[in-house]
């Protein structure tokens, strides 16, 4: 369980996570929706201790993120974040194998190495297992850093806008991966989403943010309403039903 407790974060004079207070069980998809600058990728960068809170506290199973070991939380909690570039000359299974650093601290075993195969396998990419970062479609290089993700064998899995810069087949094509990442390793994943309907569609949970404040949370169909749309978003639209889940429609 991820716990979130009065949890704030500010710039100067700009608030970018105002209080914010949630718990994550274990287990399924939570999508975290919301505007642009409503603080969702500063708060998933505090739960993962990427950036220090000003007040608050936030626990993974019960250990406080500012106190516990780093190889503690890393073996609890991953996270894959919007910039993921590798400065150095990698290949696939270079980059996977990085995601079990917080079990063998630099020193492969034989299982290390049979999760980084099974991984890269569970993405697709064992055809190009050896192939170099660089020589990868955008959408490839975005599975490989899943496969790293997933190699770390945490419990949770967050991903920041993993959808940024797919086209719409490689947008699907990514959500079905983690939706499968949830289901069949049994990872709770955690995503930044900005496409509501994405949500809608992959989401068990669906947490929205507006000015740094958690404003919404609960199942899809309870939470994407004309409500969000017009005090959230700021648009007038239409949220019509379509095989059990509610989708955004929005006129030109």
């Amino acid at each position: 369980m991820i716990e979130i407790h009065k949890l704030s974060k500010r710039y100067g004079d700009t608030t970018v996570v105002d209080d914010a207070s949630l718990t994550i069980p274990r287990g399924g998809v939570v999508g975290i929706v919301g505007p642009n600058g409503a603080g969702k990728s500063t708060l998933l960068s505090i739960i993962s201790r990427l950036i220090k809170a000003d007040s608050g506290v936030v626990r993974v199973d019960g250990l406080d993120v500012t106190t516990a070991p780093g190889r503690e939380i890393a073996r609890r909690l991953s996270i894959m974040r919007q910039e993921n570039h590798v400065a150095a000359r990698l290949t696939v299974r270079d980059l996977v194998a990085f995601g079990r650093f917080p079990h063998n601290r630099g020193r492969p075993t034989r299982e290390d190495v049979e999760r980084v195969r099974m991984a890269i396998d569970f993405v697709g990419l064992e055809a190009l297992a050896d192939r170099f970062l660089d020589q990868l479609s955008g959408g490839q290089r975005q599975r490989a850093f899943v496969a790293m993700t997933l190699a770390q064998d945490a419990d949770y899995a967050l991903f920041d806008e993993p959808l940024n810069n797919l086209d719409i087949h490689h947008a699907v094509s990514m959500m079905r991966l983690l939706r499968r990442m949830a289901d069949q390793p049994g990872k709770t994943v955690v995503i930044v989403l900005h496409d509501l309907n994405v949500a809608a569609a992959y989401a068990d949970r669906v947490i929205v943010m507006q000015a740094g404040r958690v404003v919404g949370d609960g199942p899809p169909f309870d939470v994407i309403d004309r409500r969000l749309l017009s005090e959230v978003f700021r648009v007038d639209g239409d949220v019509v039903e379509v095989s059990g889940r509610r989708l955004v429609s929005v006129a030109p």
